[in-house]
């Protein structure tokens, strides 16, 4: 009864954080991708390009780009527009435009596995083979597998499409002032190049993870976690190389390979993405379907 009461109240305050039942604006922007995928770093560099008198930090990122998870509706309301929001969501028509964040799901299910060890969901010797088994089914967030999340979005949002903004993170990281200004042009925002290079250093990951050893507790995807591991991790691409077994790379090629393929993410056995063009296709359709 008082739980019901208290959350009553917060609502009444606006000082609930909205989820999915937020209101979207037609000049809303969401910047979406799979979880571990991107979408913390990619906040930074959006908040710090947009608000440059203002650095982001992990305690003012959900009043700089909106959390529907993290950020309550009085907050929302204060937000000047048009509003950045993040989102994990497989596609969702409501969005009038998206930046859309995809990243190599091997590199995807190893940051995830570290991840749930930070927050204490799973022990350090978990089997790695049992979270991949998890993982490919889809059981390991509420946002659906990889390749669901993935493919809704490449099935109803082309490239070319005007609302639509694809971004690969492993681009991102490797000429991070170029897709910054990809970025830029998407949200019709002009940079120089001296705004562009402020960005990238105020959102690197060295000043990234020490801005998370003060400010942990503070942010919602780190608050009463582990402290002796970090969520801001490599942030490098193609870890699993070394991290991942190879016969769990495997298994994550033969589930997805066709569309790592055409994502251009060079596979460790190329035959996994055999007949590309046809099961490119019956996988959209499966995944976009389930």
């Amino acid at each position: 009864m008082m739980k019901h009461l208290i959350a009553g109240i917060k609502r009444g305050l606006g000082l609930h954080r909205p989820g999915r039942s937020l209101l979207i604006l037609p000049d809303d922007i969401f910047l979406v991708s799979f979880p571990k995928s991107g979408n913390t770093w990619t906040r930074f560099l959006l908040a710090n390009l947009i608000f440059p008198e203002t650095p982001a930090t992990f305690a003012n990122i959900h009043q700089l780009i909106a959390d529907p998870q993290g950020t309550n509706k009085r907050e929302f309301l204060r937000i000047p527009r048009p509003r950045i929001v993040k989102s994990h969501e497989c596609f969702d028509p409501r969005y009038p435009r998206v930046i859309y964040i995809v990243r190599d799901p091997r590199d995807v299910a190893l940051s995830q596995y570290h991840y749930h060890r930070k927050l204490e969901k799973i022990a350090d010797d978990y089997s790695i083979t049992t979270f991949v088994t998890r993982f490919l089914a889809g059981e390991t967030c509420p946002h659906g597998s990889w390749g669901q999340n993935v493919a809704t979005w490449l099935i109803t949002r082309k490239d070319g499409d005007p609302r639509f903004l694809l971004l690969r993170y492993e681009d991102m990281v490797a000429d991070t002032p170029r897709e910054l200004e990809k970025i830029a042009a998407f949200l019709n925002i002009t940079a120089s190049p001296e705004r562009i290079a402020q960005t990238v250093e105020r959102s690197s990951a060295d000043r990234m993870r020490k801005l998370e050893q003060a400010q942990s507790d503070d942010c919602e995807l780190t608050k009463g976690s582990r402290k002796d591991l970090s969520f801001v991790r490599l942030a490098k691409s193609g870890g699993w190389r070394s991290g991942l077994p190879e016969a769990e790379v495997a298994r994550l090629e033969d589930a997805w390979g066709h569309l790592m393929a055409h994502l251009r993410y060079e596979l460790l056995f190329p035959e996994k993405a055999a007949n590309f063009d046809s099961r490119f296709a019956e996988t959209i359709l499966h995944e976009a379907s389930r």
